[in-house]
C-alpha cells in the first residue's frame, strides 16, 4: 500500500530547496565580490605578459597599447577592491606581481637593450620598480612614497608612441623616471574613480582614446595625464573624496 506524504512534508522539502538555492546564490555573489578586483589584477598581468611577447617579437607599438590598457586596469582594480571592501593580502600580492610584470619587465623591454649600457639601464629600471613596490611603504593612508610605477610606465609608453620609438629620448625619460621612483618624496593617492567628476572623466577619456584614437593622440593624452600627476601631484591630483 502506497503512503502519500503529507502536504507539510512537501512544503518543507521545497522550503529547504529554496533556502539552499538562496544560500548558493549568496555564496556565488560573495565569491564574485571578493574576486572581481583579483580578476582585474589578473587581466593586468595578462596585458603585461602579452606586452612582453609583443616586444620580444619586435611589435613595440602593440606592446605600448597593451601597457596602456594595463594602466587603466591597475587604476580600476584598487577602486573596485575598496568599494566592495574586498581588499586582501592575496589581492595585494597579485596586484604587485601584475604591476611588476606590466610596469617593470614589460616597460623595460621598450628600451630595447642592444648593448651593455642599454641592458644595464633596463636592469636598473626593473630594480627601481621592484624597490618601489616592495620597500617604499609610506605608512600614511592614501599616500605613496616615490612615484607610482604605473605613471612612469604610462609616460614612457606615451613617449615611445609620440617619438616613433626614438630610443635616445626614451632612455633619457627612463633615467628620469628611475630617479622619481626611488625618491623618498610623497605622492597623494589619485583615486581617479573615487574622487571628483573631472578625474572620472579623465579616466573615461583614457578608455576612449585607447579604443578609438590614433597613436599620436593617444600618446599626447597619456603624456599629459602622467606628466600632470608626476610634476603637480598636490596641486592637481591631491585626493578630495
Amino acid at each position: 500500500m502506497w503512503m502519500v506524504s503529507p502536504p507539510s512534508g512537501i512544503f518543507n522539502h521545497f522550503k529547504k530547496l529554496f533556502l539552499s538555492e538562496q544560500a548558493g546564490r549568496a555564496q556565488a555573489l560573495e565569491f564574485v565580490r571578493k574576486n572581481v578586483a583579483n580578476a582585474l589584477s589578473m587581466a593586468n598581468l595578462i596585458m603585461g605578459l602579452s606586452s612582453i611577447l609583443c616586444s620580444l617579437n619586435g611589435q613595440y607599438h602593440y606592446a605600448c597599447w597593451l601597457l596602456l590598457i594595463g594602466f587603466l586596469l591597475d587604476l580600476a582594480d584598487g577602486a573596485v577592491a575598496r568599494q566592495l571592501n574586498a581588499c586582501s593580502a592575496l589581492g595585494a600580492k597579485l596586484d604587485d606581481f601584475a604591476d611588476f610584470t606590466s610596469f617593470g619587465l614589460a616597460t623595460a623591454l621598450l628600451l630595447q637593450a642592444h648593448g651593455i649600457l642599454d641592458g644595464l639601464l633596463a636592469i636598473v629600471y626593473v630594480l627601481a620598480v621592484f624597490s618601489r613596490l616592495c620597500f617604499f611603504s609610506s605608512g600614511i593612508p592614501f599616500m605613496y612614497r616615490g612615484l607610482p610605477c604605473p605613471y612612469a610606465s604610462s609616460l614612457l609608453t606615451g613617449t615611445y608612441l609620440l617619438t616613433g620609438g626614438n630610443l635616445v629620448v626614451l632612455r633619457i625619460v627612463a633615467m628620469i623616471m628611475i630617479l622619481f621612483m626611488v625618491d623618498q618624496g610623497f605622492y597623494p593617492h589619485d583615486k581617479v574613480l573615487e574622487s571628483q567628476l573631472w578625474k572620472k572623466m579623465v579616466y573615461a577619456g583614457g578608455i576612449l582614446m585607447v579604443l578609438f584614437s590614433s597613436y599620436s593622440i593617444v600618446s599626447l593624452y597619456y603624456l599629459i595625464w602622467s606628466t600632470t600627476y608626476i610634476f603637480f601631484p598636490v596641486a592637481l591630483w591631491s585626493c578630495k573624496v
